[in-house]
């Protein structure tokens, strides 16, 4: 997984990081509510790890700006841990709720969990996932590109996939390799650039204007 973590305590935020880490996924930290919605429409997450006593917005004031936002699920994470709290946060938009102190191993399942239910929402057969003109059919795997059909590798089909579902933010490396590929780890090979390659000389080279584009240092980004 991929996982935003917004919390303004940076000790809290390391911990969590490396516990994270440790189980084999990645993390970018936010320490307020303005950095975290400009990351949300960036860059591309499994699940969100929401603090909601946060400076310059405050956690449920990101929820309320979320909503009608495509967006990953949120796991709002306080020590506001009394019933009407839950409910308020819930009611907020958030998928699910966690008091402090808390236990990371509960953290990591219900996180795991939310990310799953939000990848097999993504992969739902019958999406038609369109981005400027090219236009994907998820259960015809039909990809077309100003109505002319392109013949992708089940590879570059899933790569594209996930590029699509994640219009405008940059999908890292990393990520590509989780979910294409099912790596836990970044393998010392050019596996990802050599198929993003592929990819682009399908859907870009004979096309105007090229849609695919690299993010130096991080991934990629469609659109």
């Amino acid at each position: 997984m991929r996982v935003l973590v917004v919390e303004d305590d940076e000790a809290v935020s390391y911990w969590i990081g490396a516990k994270l880490n440790g189980s084999g996924h990645s993390c970018r930290f936010s320490g307020d509510g303005e950095e975290a919605l400009r990351l949300l429409a960036e860059e591309a997450f499994d699940v969100v790890v929401l603090d909601r006593m946060l400076p310059k917005l405050d956690g449920m004031e990101v929820l309320k700006r979320l909503n009608g936002m495509r967006h990953p699920p949120v796991l709002v994470l306080s020590a506001l841990d009394e019933t009407s709290d839950r409910v308020a946060g819930l009611r907020a938009g958030a998928d699910d709720y966690l008091g402090k102190p808390f236990d990371f191993a509960e953290l990591l399942v219900r996180l795991e969990h939310l990310s799953r239910r939000h990848g097999q929402a993504m992969a739902a057969p019958g999406d038609l996932l369109t981005v400027g003109d090219l236009v994907m059919d998820v259960a015809q795997r039909r990809v077309t590109r100003q109505g002319v059909p392109i013949e992708l590798t089940d590879k570059e089909f899933r790569l594209l996939h996930i590029l699509m579902s994640n219009p405008g933010q940059t999908v890292t490396r990393t990520m590509l390799l989780e979910k294409a590929w099912g790596y836990g780890f970044n393998p010392p090979t050019n596996l990802v650039e050599v198929h993003v390659f592929k990819l682009r000389s399908k859907i870009d080279k004979d096309f105007d204007p090229p849609l695919l584009r690299t993010v130096r240092a991080i991934g990629y980004a469609l659109g």
